[in-house]
C-alpha cells in the first residue's frame, strides 16, 4: 500500500499555497488543523469540515481530509455533545485535517477562482478583488451574453445560478470571487467589472446591483467552492502516488 509522511504532505501544501504569506480571517487557521499518527495512505477532499464530512471520510478509509472551510471559525467552546463526537472520531480513526481558505481561493492554478474561471472559458486573467492584504479573485475581458454566461456557470457547478440583471445583457468584463463575496458588490464594481460572479449574497444586493449597473451571478457558496479542494487533492495524489476522492456534501447554499 502506498503511503507518505503527513509532515511531508503538509510542508508541500504550505509551500505551494504560500500558507504563511496569505492573510485571512482569524478563524480560518490555515494549514494542518488535526494531526494523525504521522502517515497518509488515502486522501479525501470536501468543502466543509463537519461531523457529517468526517464520517464520510472515515467511511472512505481516508487518513487525511483536505477542506476549504475548517474547524475553528468560532471561539473555543466546550467539547461536549456533537463536538466531543467529532473529536473522538478524528482521534480514534487517525484522521488528519488540512484546511486552506483564502490561500486556496487565491492560488493561480489550484485555487477556486482560477479553476472556476477555467471552467467558464475565461482567459487572460488579471488579479482582482482585494481581501486581507492581497487579491484573491480574477477578472477577464470577455464579450459574452448574460444568458450564455449563466449557462456556462450552471454547467460548471451543476447548480442553477441566481442572476441579478443590473447591468448590460452583453458582459464585457467579468470578475470571479467564489464563496460569500456578495456583500462586496461596491468593491467589485470599483475594480472595473460589469459582471460579478460569486457564491451568495444578501437580499439588499439586488437593488445595489441595479444602482451599480452590475450583473451579479450567485452560483452558490458550496457549488462555487468544490473546485479548489478537488484540484489540490488531485495534485497531492499525483505527487505522492496516493488515492483520493471527493466527498460531496452539498449545502444548497
Amino acid at each position: 500500500m502506498p503511503k507518505a509522511a503527513l509532515a511531508t504532505i503538509v510542508n508541500y501544501c504550505d509551500q505551494v499555497l504560500r500558507t504563511s504569506e496569505i492573510g485571512d480571517y482569524d478563524g480560518a487557521v490555515n494549514g494542518l488543523q488535526v494531526e494523525n499518527s504521522g502517515t497518509v495512505t488515502r486522501i479525501a477532499a470536501t468543502v466543509d469540515a463537519s461531523l457529517a464530512t468526517v464520517k464520510l471520510a472515515i467511511a472512505a478509509k481516508a487518513d487525511l481530509l483536505i477542506v476549504h472551510h475548517g474547524l475553528f471559525w468560532n471561539p473555543a467552546q466546550p467539547w461536549t455533545g456533537k463536538k466531543y463526537e467529532l473529536v473522538q472520531l478524528l482521534i480514534e480513526n487517525k484522521l488528519a485535517v488540512y484546511s486552506s481558505h483564502l490561500p486556496l481561493d487565491a492560488h493561480p492554478k489550484f485555487g477556486n477562482n482560477a479553476q472556476l474561471c477555467a471552467a467558464l472559458g475565461l482567459r487572460k486573467l488579471k488579479p482582482f478583488f482585494a481581501s486581507h492584504g492581497q487579491t484573491i479573485g480574477f477578472k477577464s475581458q470577455t464579450r459574452i451574453s448574460r444568458n450564455e454566461l449563466a449557462a456556462r456557470l450552471e454547467r460548471a457547478t451543476g447548480a442553477k445560478p441566481t442572476i441579478l440583471p443590473g447591468g448590460k445583457e452583453i458582459c464585457d468584463c467579468i470578475g470571479v470571487v467564489t464563496g460569500g463575496a456578495g456583500g462586496d458588490l461596491k468593491v467589485a464594481a470599483s475594480e472595473g467589472v460589469d459582471t460579478f460572479i460569486t457564491g451568495e449574497g444578501p437580499h439588499w444586493t439586488y437593488a445595489l446591483a441595479e444602482e451599480l449597473d452590475l450583473n451579479v451571478f450567485y452560483g452558490g457558496h458550496y457549488a462555487t467552492e468544490t473546485f479548489g479542494v478537488k484540484a489540490l487533492a488531485a495534485e497531492l495524489s499525483k505527487t505522492f502516488k496516493l488515492p483520493w476522492e471527493f466527498l460531496d456534501h452539498p449545502t444548497g447554499l
